[in-house]
């Protein structure tokens, strides 16, 4: 069962289970999801749908081998929006999560995040690094649901011996990503795509290190069929500053667009690149494709979205979808 299944992530998730061999239950309460994800997965007998908020009791009948629970918004834009939500998926979710694996005897995967180490005073980042987070900052809604979260996760393991894992995911870029989710990476390629100039926030010193989405399915896999309970990072350590992947989509999209500088969001993380020792070491994997290529891949397909698509507002909530 993968949840969060019609994510971008998520998705991606549901088609390397099937290709594995697995029948995979998806569930997802299409907040930030997207059925267009998974709709070529519905003609599928190895494939199942479950329209449900996991925040609410769960009920799945039959085995259970493994639960990926990824449902969470996960983009800046979602988070600020729906900040109850964000922190009820969270701990709810996971709860409910933890409790059906529990009872189904179920190995137990749930996707955590670089955001557990907030504007990090370590760099690079490891596992051993608690964190500097701001608890009641904007980012605080997204940061402390994760590291709950973990918390409740490890503790279902010590005192219930569940089977789990937990992978903290640092950015991971590629096709069915949202252009309006607030992250730089779409973001850029969205105001390259429209012929706007690209906007920076800071003086663009800023870093981040950008996986692709194939590395880390590939990496989730494998760290879901070890036998290590404890949090590994994946992501791609090949940093660079916001500035300069500013330039670098700028090049790429072949246009003249010149680079705009805004204010610093409050408690945007500084740097952020991952410490993979552990992955290479247990899981024996690191990141196989290049930004260059990636970035190829991903700028095509939003490139051949249909027009609309790049001027799509970012949702609006209605109450009625919410369980406030």
């Amino acid at each position: 069962m993968i949840t969060g299944a019609a994510g971008f992530l998520g998705s991606h998730l549901c088609d390397r289970f099937i290709a594995e061999g697995f029948f995979v239950i998806g569930m997802d309460n299409l907040i930030t999801g997207d059925l267009k994800n998974i709709e070529h997965l519905f003609k599928l007998k190895q494939f199942e749908f479950y329209h449900h908020d996991v925040t609410k009791f769960i009920h799945v009948p039959g085995n259970i081998d493994y639960i990926l629970h990824f449902a969470s918004p996960a983009s800046p834009i979602d988070y600020l929006k729906i900040p109850i939500q964000t922190l009820k998926v969270g701990s709810l979710g996971t709860h409910n999560c933890l409790g059906l694996a529990l009872s189904k005897k179920a190995r137990m995967l749930v996707a955590s995040t670089s955001e557990v180490y907030g504007d990090p005073q370590v760099h690079p980042q490891t596992e051993e690094y608690w964190g500097n987070v701001n608890p009641v900052g904007p980012r605080g809604v997204y940061d402390e649901a994760k590291r709950f979260q973990e918390a409740i996760t490890m503790a279902y393991h010590t005192f219930h011996g569940l089977d789990t894992r937990i992978v903290r995911i640092f950015n991971t870029y590629g096709p069915r990503m949202r252009l309006n989710d607030g992250r730089a990476l779409p973001a850029f390629i969205g105001q390259a795509l429209r012929g706007e100039d690209l906007t920076v926030f800071g003086d663009g010193s800023q870093t981040r290190s950008f996986c692709y989405v194939d590395d880390l399915v590939e990496g989730i896999y494998r760290l879901l069929m070890s036998d290590y309970p404890n949090p590994v990072n994946l992501g791609n350590p090949d940093e660079i500053s916001l500035k300069d992947f500013a330039e670098e989509i700028i090049r790429m999209s072949g246009t003249s667009q010149k680079i705009i500088y805004k204010p610093l969001p409050l408690d945007d993380p500084k740097q952020r690149q991952p410490d993979i020792t552990k992955a290479k070491e247990l899981l024996k994997w690191e990141p196989k494709i290049s930004r260059s290529q990636g970035l190829k891949i991903t700028y095509d397909y939003f490139k051949a979205l249909p027009k609309e698509d790049l001027y799509k507002l970012p949702k609006e909530f209605k109450s009625t979808e919410l369980n406030n």
